[in-house]
């Protein structure tokens, strides 16, 4: 009760508990797809790319999330492009792009004179620092990614699933992957703030894989993460105000715990062949 009448005072706590459902949202759906395709490796490399557009804005002394934003996308095309020409192994190109925006994200912050205060927000998560330009962004950003799998329902499906057969159907798998690698991206970018970079993975797939234990449908699937990062991130938003200890942290432990207590549910079983039986 305590916790509810701060947040209606303060309104960094507003702005935090927006951020919780905006992200938990778009990390639902996102990570519903990245989940069934098996580009858990493509969006850890992407986040952690992402690091060098945040020492590359430091140095020039700009808005650090528009330098992960621009190293995101193109990290993401990047990938895309050379796992569609097979020209280098989509594993490589992942492995190549993460270690170098890493190098580039501590190369620029040593060069930056004096101290980076931020910087362990940015690999760690603040939630608490979330302005109301993020959240716009966030909303933004949660519109595309809600339209875009609404509108294109199917051919994502296909996409995820089986590629091969997507393009038998006429689906256009190139552009489509250009585009949901580039959701991908943007997803990341605005869940830093709620996170960081370093447990960024594991908001993305947690919340799909405790969804999946009850369901094969992937639009079920797709809600189902949705409202259990949102829960995730509200718990762990909760749990960090009682113990104050990081946010992000108490997210992925609290999503751990439930992906434990999911996996030995004894009406797992149950409840997924009833929704198999309902589909």
């Amino acid at each position: 009760m305590e916790f509810l009448q701060e947040v209606i005072q303060y309104k960094f706590l507003i702005h935090a508990v927006l951020a919780s459902i905006l992200c938990g949202v778009a990390c639902g759906i996102v990570g519903t797809y990245v989940v069934c395709r098996r580009l858990v490796f493509l969006s850890g490399g992407i986040t952690h790319s992402s690091f060098g557009g945040i020492g590359i804005a430091y140095y020039l002394g700009l808005n650090p999330l528009l330098g992960a934003f621009c190293f995101a996308v193109l990290s993401a095309i990047g990938i895309e492009a050379c796992a569609a020409d097979k020209r280098i192994r989509e594993d490589s190109a992942i492995g190549l792009i993460w270690s170098l925006g890493m190098a580039v994200g501590i190369i620029f912050v040593y060069m930056t004179p004096g101290y980076a205060p931020n910087l362990m927000s940015f690999l760690f998560g603040n939630i608490l620092s979330v302005t109301v330009s993020d959240l716009i962004g966030m909303a933004i950003v949660v519109v595309a990614v809600v339209l875009v799998f609404a509108l294109f329902y199917r051919p994502v499906m296909y996409v995820a699933f089986d590629r091969e057969y997507a393009a038998s159907q006429n689906v256009p798998t190139r552009w489509m992957g250009y585009l949901l690698a580039v959701l991908i991206a943007v997803t990341i970018v605005i869940s830093i703030r709620v996170v960081g970079i370093v447990l960024l993975i594991s908001l993305l797939t947690m919340p799909a894989v405790i969804a999946n234990q009850m369901t094969r449908s992937f639009g079920r699937m797709m809600v189902g993460a949705s409202v259990v990062a949102v829960a995730g991130t509200l718990i762990g938003l909760y749990a960090s105000y009682l113990l104050d200890i990081p946010s992000g942290a108490a997210t992925i432990f609290v999503l751990t715990v439930a992906l434990i207590i999911v996996k030995l549910l004894p009406l797992r079983k149950f409840i997924r062949k009833q929704n198999e039986n309902g589909a």
